[in-house]
C-alpha cells in the first residue's frame, strides 16, 4: 500500500552518520582544549631565549639568559626573542598536526584528510 517506505531504511544510516559526527566533533573539542594545556618550548641564541607556547600556538611567556640584556646589544635581542617565538610556533604547529593525525588516524579518518578544525 504505501510503496517506496523501504527506502526509509536510510534514515537508520542517516541517524548513525549524524552519531558519529556528534561523537567526531566532541572529540574534536576535547582534543582542543588537550591543546591548549600542552606546552612547547622555542629556542633562539643557542638558548639564550626560550618562548614557551601552547601547542595551540599562544604565547605564555619568555626566559631571556640576563647575560645577553645589554644596551648595545638590544636588537639582537629583539631578533633573538623574534626568533624564539617563531620557533614555539612553529613547534606548536608541529604539535597540534601531530596530536590531530593521531585523532584522525583513532577514528578511521583517511590519512592525509584532515579534520575539520
Amino acid at each position: 500500500m504505501l510503496k517506496g517506505l523501504g527506502a526509509l531504511g536510510g534514515l537508520g544510516d542517516m541517524a548513525k552518520m549524524m552519531k558519529a559526527a556528534t561523537e567526531m566533533q566532541a572529540k574534536i573539542t576535547e582534543m582542543q582544549a588537550e591543546l591548549a594545556r600542552m606546552v612547547v618550548v622555542g629556542e633562539a641564541g643557542a638558548g639564550l631565549v626560550k618562548a614557551r607556547a601552547t601547542a595551540k600556538g599562544d604565547v605564555t611567556g619568555l626566559d631571556i639568559d640576563p647575560s645577553i640584556l645589554v644596551a648595545s646589544e638590544k636588537e639582537v635581542v629583539e631578533d633573538l626573542i623574534l626568533a624564539a617565538i617563531r620557533d614555539a610556533q612553529a613547534k606548536a604547529k608541529a604539535r597540534s598536526d601531530a596530536e590531530m593525525a593521531k585523532l584522525a588516524e583513532s577514528m578511521g579518518v583517511p590519512p592525509g584528510m584532515k579534520l575539520p578544525v
